[in-house]
């Protein structure tokens, strides 16, 4: 018998067979296909986020309302690579009636209105983010104990404008050492200023500015920022600490970002209180914002060249010019140096980058 012939008859054994005789396997769990396509949550409710927790999110509902309350929800999982964080307007489905036990989920995040960045230093271009939708920064220095380091001050502002952040500035332990000349160094600039002492802090001052706003509180470990946000929310009960004597550091006493209802005779407030930073990096700050932060000075850069770096060596440079015809005040050379400081950080940070 030929190969044809073996051929023939095995065309002849398929002839009863047809698509009907097709085995598939059965799908064990009895659900759809997996599919890329995720479902609307159109029933979801918006709450704002107070805080995190081991991975546990807190998350106010219906705020205002006589129905608010608050829930504990988790991640949802497709948002595992998305930040969540304090003061987040956030999307939750699932139980969401708040009782002991329950769990809501996290399914979604409003856009922000502004974004609080912070990197390790200024040549790292991983961000921290501290918090989301702020209107406000109070940021809280002692005048001694630990003494007020302006330049530190000067990246707060830098980041808070770069975020489109109102800033404040609070200055504690005014009994003890006079702040006139540290505040010298911000004469100029579009800033509000208070002022506290052990038995004279401002309560009812700063309230009156947190009143419908969102504001995030930071300041250098030891400063007393958790003790005026107990004198502002007496329920916070944040943990307050002491300066070392020997190194002139504070200990971190707030270990997470939480946000507190402030309630006062004019109104009522976020109150956003963060751990104590020794350094604030601005390695995610775009360099030509900083500029921004240096209100009086960037209407003498208007004058300068397109691209000016600003920095000592840059040709026709306004700001230079300036200086050099002494037509700035010593206050006024004081900020120049401090952004040039800054500008510097960066304009060495080019230098050396890959391929430089």
């Amino acid at each position: 018998m030929s190969w044809l012939d073996d051929a023939d008859d095995l065309e002849g054994d398929f002839e009863d067979y047809d698509e009907s005789s097709i085995r598939t396997r059965p799908n064990p769990k009895a659900n759809r296909p997996r599919t890329k396509r995720r479902p609307a949550h159109e029933d979801a409710q918006i709450g704002r986020v107070l805080g995190v927790d081991r991975g546990r999110y807190s998350v106010l509902l219906l705020e205002g309302s006589d129905d608010e309350r608050t829930i504990t929800a988790a991640r949802a999982r497709e948002l595992r690579r998305t930040p969540i964080v304090t003061g987040d307007q956030a999307r939750v489905v699932g139980d969401t009636s708040g009782e002991e036990g329950t769990l809501g989920r996290i399914v979604g995040i409003v856009e922000r209105t502004s974004l609080l960045r912070r990197s390790a230093d200024d040549t790292d271009q991983v961000e921290r983010v501290i918090v989301a939708n702020a209107d406000q920064m109070l940021v809280v220095v002692a005048a001694a104990d630990p003494e007020p380091r302006a330049r530190l001050v000067d990246r707060y502002l830098v980041a808070a404008l770069d975020a489109g952040i109102r800033p404040l500035l609070v200055v504690t332990k005014t009994d003890i050492a006079d702040p006139t000349a540290f505040l010298a160094h911000f004469d100029g600039l579009d800033l509000r200023v208070f002022t506290s002492a052990r038995d004279e802090m401002p309560v009812d001052e700063i309230g009156a500015a947190l009143v419908g706003h969102s504001t995030v509180f930071v300041g250098h470990s030891g400063v007393g920022k958790s003790t005026l946000v107990n004198a502002l929310v007496p329920s916070a009960l944040r943990a307050t600490g002491h300066v070392n004597q020997v190194t002139g550091r504070g200990r971190h006493t707030s270990s997470s970002t939480v946000s507190l209802r402030y309630e006062g005779p004019e109104g009522s407030g976020w109150v956003i209180d963060t751990p104590g930073v020794r350094s604030f990096g601005l390695g995610h700050v775009n360099p030509e914002n900083i500029l921004a932060a240096f209100t009086e000075l960037a209407e003498i850069a208007e004058d300068c060249p397109r691209g000016c770096t600003h920095l000592p060596d840059a040709p026709d440079c306004a700001l230079i010019e300036a200086a050099q015809r002494g037509d700035l005040t010593e206050t006024g050379l004081a900020r120049l140096d401090s952004l040039q400081r800054l500008l510097q950080t960066f304009a060495d940070k080019a230098d050396q980058a890959p391929g430089r």
